[in-house]
């Protein structure tokens, strides 16, 4: 039961950050955001080592966490790729439920067996997982297409020549790179899970601080190739600070809970995060709850039901 509680509140803090994000991206380029959010979130994660560090860490530990950390940042710069080639409910969707599916899948090759009752919340939650982030991505359309044009507008003016620029409804129609590229993240977003996992929990915070410090050289190895070093505008600050420590708070999160209980479990639960986007979208900025939404949030509470009566492993 630890287990799960720990997971969903991982996904409490992921759902927190992207909200964040998506906010801060409306006034500020994104890889101006990442980089600041990518300090923050190193800064929260040293400030918890003290407390929950007390072994050296393994060599094995550290390379598990360093490759979750570039797991992460590379399955974002994908999904950025997937919703510049198609339309946002393509790429998203994909995102989420190739991380939970690519995790589900190594945790049942790594010998796990979850109960019945659990891998029939787990299954429930694929479609679950489809229907939030699907309507999240489609509610943040106009922020991710002011996102992208920033981006582009950061390498035209660090290059000095035309980028290409989405077409019509933000995107360049083209599906199968869409697919392609949301396909990749999840995949990408799945190493963040399973490295953490196979990191163990015998070195403490210590994969969680190397996937941070690999996150933060990797933000700002881009920003550097892009001219990007610099801090956002003032008013977008605290946002992408924010977006940082609730990220933060997710990882160290779901990093207990995959040591808690089975990968197969932890990582779908986490991977319910668009849910907690969507009604902060609906009580913060008073976004419609439409039918796909409210469909997939009953969903979503189903299978969480299911999976804690069935246990956690």
């Amino acid at each position: 039961m630890l287990a799960i509680v720990l997971a969903l509140a991982s996904a409490i803090g992921y759902g927190s950050s992207d909200f964040a994000a998506g906010l801060a991206s409306r006034q500020a380029g994104i890889i101006q955001v990442t980089l600041l959010a990518s300090l923050a979130s190193t800064v929260v994660v040293a400030a918890a080592l003290p407390f929950a560090a007390k072994h050296p860490p393994s060599a094995a530990a550290l390379a598990w966490g360093a490759g979750a950390g570039l797991g992460g940042t590379a399955g974002g710069l994908a999904l950025y790729f997937g919703f510049r080639q198609a339309a946002f409910s393509v790429a998203g969707p994909l995102s989420a439920v190739g991380a939970a599916g690519f995790s589900v899948l190594a945790g049942l090759l790594f010998g796990e067996r979850p109960t019945a009752l659990a891998m029939t919340g787990i299954v429930l939650a694929l479609p679950a997982i489809v229907g939030v982030s699907a309507s999240a991505a489609s509610a943040n359309r106009n922020a991710e297409i002011v996102g992208d044009a920033e981006i582009v507008g950061d390498a035209e003016n660090s290059q000095g020549k035309d980028a290409p620029g989405p077409g019509p409804g933000g995107t360049l129609g083209r599906p199968a790179a869409g697919v392609l590229g949301g396909l990749i993240a999840g995949a990408c977003f799945a190493l963040l899970f399973i490295g953490l996992d196979r990191a163990g929990s015998g070195s403490g915070l210590w994969p969680v601080a190397a996937a941070s410090v690999a996150e933060l050289a990797s933000a700002f190895g881009v920003a550097a190739v892009t001219g990007n070093v610099r801090l956002p505008g003032a008013g977008t600050r605290r946002l992408a600070v924010i977006t940082g420590a609730t990220g933060a708070l997710g990882t160290i999160l779901y990093f207990f809970a995959t040591h808690e209980g089975f990968l197969a479990v932890t990582a779908v639960l986490t991977s319910l995060y668009p849910a907690v986007t969507i009604v902060l979208a609906r009580t913060v900025l008073g976004e419609r709850l439409t039918g796909l939404r409210l469909t997939g949030l009953a969903l979503a509470g189903a299978c969480v039901a299911l999976i804690a009566v069935g246990g956690a492993g």
